[in-house]
């Protein structure tokens, strides 16, 4: 029979083991560690027992990365909260690389939500868990980039609630605290300026898209070029909506 010695939280477990003992979310928890279980490994895992009730306490601590190999990982209250920041941007931008293998969204799109989630966020938000995080937390790290110009603050405060309505997919009863951050109004300056299509421009592309797409697809959209209806309202048209007496007299 292995021994037990329990001393401030850890205890040995055998000859191989070290079972640690702490309370998450009012529930009561038992992960070992295989490490033998000398006076200074005691002594270690001690400390780290120590750091995991701090981060308990903050709002950071991930059972999941902590012990990876728990057996019973599925029976950790609610394991989806133990989803970070970090672990979040990661599964919204492998998503996102997923939209761009279908055809749903631009590399250049991705490779700009990457570089400022890594860039602004992750290295503020990245250890914290996903539903501890609090509007005035993202707040106060937005507001602390004061080289960000209105137009950089609008695409950043984008891509951050782009990938927390990703994460917050899982939670639809929870409160997304990207959700309250409002872009800020741009000044005549600022505003993109139209840039239509030049005729031979959208020749070339309807041209491509029948070539590509087929005659169905390329019809559409040539139909989607010279009316300039939005996607919606194309997708809304019925067959009887169209008045050949009216087209005749074009």
């Amino acid at each position: 029979m292995g021994r037990k010695s329990y001393c401030g939280g850890v205890c040995a477990i055998g000859d191989n083991r070290i079972r640690f003992d702490f309370m998450l979310d009012g529930a009561r928890y038992r992960p070992s560690l295989y490490r033998t279980p000398t006076e200074a490994n005691l002594r270690r895992a001690r400390e780290q027992l120590r750091q995991i009730k701090a981060r308990i306490r903050a709002g950071t601590f991930c059972f999941a990365e902590e012990f990876p190999d728990y057996p019973d990982l599925h029976k950790v209250d609610d394991a989806s909260q133990l989803r970070s920041c970090s672990r979040v941007f990661d599964e919204f931008l492998e998503h996102c690389e997923g939209c761009v293998r279908r055809r749903e969204m631009a590399s250049a799109t991705v490779r700009g939500y990457r570089k400022i989630l890594d860039g602004a966020w992750r290295p503020r938000l990245g250890p914290l868990l996903l539903l501890r995080v609090s509007y005035s937390e993202l707040t106060k790290i937005a507001d602390a980039h004061k080289a960000w110009s209105r137009k950089t603050y609008n695409n950043n405060i984008g891509a951050l609630r782009r990938a927390f309505a990703f994460g917050y997919r899982n939670h639809p009863e929870a409160f997304n605290p990207a959700r309250a951050l409002k872009g800020v109004r741009l000044g005549p300056r600022e505003q993109p300026k139209p840039d239509p299509f030049r005729i031979f421009e959208a020749e070339a592309l309807i041209e491509g898209i029948h070539r590509d797409w087929g005659e169905a697809q390329g019809n559409y959209d040539e139909f989607r070029f010279f009316t300039g209806l939005r996607p919606s309202e194309e997708i809304a048209l019925q067959v009887q909506d169209y008045d050949a007496a009216w087209a005749r007299s074009l």
